[in-house]
């Protein structure tokens, strides 16, 4: 991870944002943003699935009508809006609640947990990965919550009692969540239920909390660089109203939408390698608001640290095709994926196997 700096600045952005007028940094400026898409008649945006988890779950025995659905949803869009997802509704207000508080606490009492160079966990700006690199116009607190002996003791176990003890308990049942959904997909396509478990039971997992503050100049700058997850799922919770979420579907930059209640699960890089290609990672980008701020929290599934990542060997078995990715180690997979700067799906392209390569490499 040595390549990996913390970006240089006295001040969080949101500082900094608090003080601009007009002007925004020529760091920040984006040279060459793709534009969102836009209906010129009154056709509404294209919009992305929603998946009620009852449905899905009740009438599994009955019906394959749901998982096919869900089979469909995963390599057509690579996203969804999970409702009926069974959290309790008040966890999840309260953890939105110690969130916005979390970014109110004074800058100095923030720095306590600031990004040291050569680290990525952490709060601070952009990782700069070359020193002329654009940065986002965010500030985003990252950390690995599992396994517990990979967390830093000045992290998570030092945070403010009240956000500490809530987010815990969101940790835990986002985690049951999440391992309900891998055997879901991975029922969907034939993956082997084992499978799934000996990969992403107990695996690394790790939290993104982000707050993107008002920009005067919104046009010109990009909150998050388009890319997709490392991961095997991402669950998406928007902490403030204000969008600015969007999705690349068919080489277009859509809008999301968020439903109330509603998580977004989005398909990260390792699921769709696990799947050998049935699945897609979905390229997301977030663009900024000229007046309000928004926060979100995500949080990210991964296989274990000591697992293969690649595609999975039941699937295999079970359709007869050859693998399209190599494998990796997870912890391997994980320091090619940040030794590099986000660039769309750029690093799931390297991941794929070449004519005449040997996959087991």
């Amino acid at each position: 991870m040595d390549s990996l700096e913390p970006l240089q600045s006295n001040e969080s952005l949101q500082e900094l944002a608090r003080k601009l007028k007009l002007e925004v940094p020529e760091r920040y400026i984006q040279d060459h943003l793709e534009p969102t898409f836009v209906s010129y008649d009154s056709s509404p945006l294209p919009s992305i699935p929603v998946i009620d988890m009852n449905d899905l779950i009740k009438n599994l025995g009955s019906d394959m009508d749901q998982l096919k659905n869900l089979r469909s949803v995963c390599h057509e869009w690579g996203i969804f809006q999970l409702v009926n997802h069974g959290v309790d509704k008040l966890l999840v207000e309260n953890m939105k609640k110690e969130m916005t508080e979390f970014f109110k606490i004074p800058e100095e009492e923030k720095s306590r947990y600031k990004l040291k160079a050569g680290e990525y966990e952490g709060y601070g700006q952009t990782l700069l990965h070359v020193q002329d690199q654009k940065v986002d116009w965010a500030d985003r607190f990252y950390m690995i919550t599992n396994p517990l002996h990979r967390r830093k003791s000045h992290l998570l176990p030092n945070f403010p009692p009240s956000i500490r003890d809530t987010m815990e308990t969101y940790l835990q049942e986002l985690q049951k969540l999440a391992m309900t959904l891998f055997g879901l997909i991975g029922q969907a396509i034939d993956i082997d239920k084992r499978e799934m478990l000996d990969v992403f039971e107990d695996g690394m997992q790790s939290v993104r909390m982000t707050y993107y503050p008002p920009c005067p100049q919104p046009d010109l700058v990009i909150g998050l660089t388009p890319h997709s997850d490392a991961s095997g799922i991402t669950i998406l919770l928007q902490v403030s109203d204000i969008e600015g979420l969007q999705v690349k579907k068919d080489g277009t930059w859509i809008p999301v939408n968020f439903l109330p209640d509603a998580f977004i699960i989005n398909m990260g890089d390792a699921l769709e390698v696990m799947s050998n290609g049935v699945y897609n990672s979905i390229e997301h980008r977030v663009m900024v608001n000229a007046t309000k701020e928004r926060i979100s929290l995500a949080m990210f599934f991964n296989p274990k640290l000591d697992a293969d990542v690649g595609p999975a060997k039941s699937l295999l078995k079970n359709t007869g095709n050859p693998p399209i990715y190599r494998t990796l180690v997870m912890e391997q997979y994980l320091k090619e994926f940040f030794s590099a700067k986000l660039n769309g799906k750029t690093f799931l392209e390297k991941m794929k196997i070449e004519s005449g390569e040997n996959s087991g490499t």
